[in-house]
């Protein structure tokens, strides 16, 4: 519950930002259309058109749909990389719950003297399983994702026992 629910302030706060863009460019739009397609079409030059093109291209876009040129264009954003708050914490709270019910199924089965080592192994192959079914659902390299996954998962279980340690508790 933690993670989504701080997966989903992030990502409220990433909307929020968005929002306050899109209606700072519908102002912008409102007082100076002029300046605003003369931005457009610099950004057009800037991918390599030629001017007359540029200016071309900039004119037919708002005229078909200013905003959302200026949306796409100018600040980067469009529908399949808008934020979305509630997705983005559902798919959190089932990836963290799946996470840590695989090291609990470990509890389940060893001797508690075997514990610690074989929590902590197990969840760092877990981890490394996890990096790669995400790497291959995002259609990503594989030995990246692993690395990554199980580098700070390891470096956070490190610190996690590390401050336990310093406080006297087995964590």
């Amino acid at each position: 519950m933690s993670m989504a629910a701080g997966e989903y302030v992030s990502v409220s706060s990433q909307a929020d930002t968005e929002a306050a863009d899109l209606k700072r460019e519908r102002r912008e739009l409102a007082e100076d259309p002029e300046h605003e397609l003369e931005e457009l079409t610099r950004i057009y030059e800037s991918r390599g058109l030629d001017r007359p093109t540029a200016e071309i291209v900039a004119r037919k876009l708002t005229t078909h749909d200013v905003l959302g040129a200026h949306k796409r264009d100018e600040l980067g954003l469009s529908e399949a990389a808008e934020a979305k708050p509630l997705q983005a914490a559902m798919a959190s709270a089932l990836t963290f719950t799946v996470g840590a019910a695989l090291p609990l199924l470990v509890v389940l089965l060893l001797p508690v003297t075997l514990l610690v080592p074989a929590v902590s192994v197990a969840s760092l192959l877990f981890l490394a399983l996890l990096g790669g079914v995400g790497a291959r659902a995002g259609k990503a390299p594989l030995m990246p994702s692993i690395i990554r996954v199980t580098f700070w998962g390891a470096l956070a279980m490190a610190l996690t026992a590390g401050i336990g340690k310093l406080a006297g508790a087995v964590v």
